[in-house]
């Protein structure tokens, strides 16, 4: 017993420490470095880094499928089957229509059949004429184009079944449609074309060039002529007027001869001098 307060005693006053205290301590000490009699503790050492994903093997290619969309006919008149196909287009200012014929009418040339007396000994002309309300028949190549008496009437409907069914019963015979005297009649193309240009030059720019247009020929293929309206011709309202009431009978007065006339000009380029 006077052992064990002698121990505490000696704890309590700063004392030499017993032996249990100095075995604790030790054990429960940390290891004194080699450098000298301080303690410094180490610091832990990082885990090791984890290693890095396995890339996955390459993806196999996709396989494509070609898909060969069928080939559209941009003709809606094919000219390879027996029927006979005829399409009706009205003319912007409703006074003319175009039929369209999957099958040639008159190959190479075209031909203005004014009435009907003009018409006889032509199957298809006679047969449009036939139809009331008709006016005049232009052929050209494998179209027909019918200008109707009464301009004041915008549907053509009624008339372009009519005249399509006329038109059909010609075909279907099998006759040549338009009489082969007709070829006989026309000129050399040189001859339309020296006519075609005096009239142009003597008569028709004279007149459009008191407001700045002019008319330039193109060309004459067969008796078909092909002609650019420039200058304050281009682009003015009053354009297909000029053309269908003055161009056209100047040309058919001067060569009689003289088929279809066509325009090329871009209207759409040019400037309205007068309502604009």
């Amino acid at each position: 017993m006077n052992s064990i307060f002698k121990s505490l005693r000696n704890v309590f006053s700063g004392g030499k420490r017993d032996t249990l205290s100095e075995n604790f301590d030790r054990e429960n000490s940390p290891p004194a470095t080699a450098t000298g009699s301080s303690v410094e503790s180490s610091p832990a050492a990082p885990p090791p880094a984890a290693p890095p994903p396995a890339e996955p093997p390459p993806a196999a290619p996709v396989r494509r499928t070609l898909v060969h969309a069928p080939v559209l006919a941009a003709d809606s008149a094919p000219r390879e089957t027996d029927e006979i196909l005829i399409k009706a287009e009205p003319s912007a200012l409703g006074d003319q229509c175009k039929f369209m014929v999957n099958r040639d009418l008159f190959s190479g040339y075209s031909w203005m059949f004014a009435d009907f007396e003009s018409a006889a000994g032509s199957p298809l002309a006679e047969a449009v004429f036939s139809v009331d309300d008709v006016e005049s028949v232009l052929v050209q190549e494998s179209t027909l184009t019918v200008t109707r008496r009464d301009k004041s009437r915008a549907d053509w409907r009624p008339l372009a079944k009519e005249v399509g069914a006329a038109m059909r019963r010609v075909l279907q015979a099998g006759s040549p449609p338009i009489a082969g005297e007709i070829v006989q009649k026309i000129p050399p193309e040189e001859e339309i074309r020296n006519g075609i240009q005096e009239i142009i030059d003597r008569e028709v720019n004279p007149g459009v060039a008191a407001h700045g247009g002019n008319i330039a020929l193109l060309g004459v293929k067969g008796n078909t002529v092909t002609i650019r309206m420039g200058g304050g011709c281009q682009g003015c309202s009053a354009a297909d007027l000029t053309l269908k009431a003055g161009i056209h009978t100047a040309f058919r007065k001067a060569v009689p001869t003289v088929g279809a006339i066509l325009d090329e000009t871009d209207h759409a380029a040019g400037l309205n001098p007068y309502y604009s």
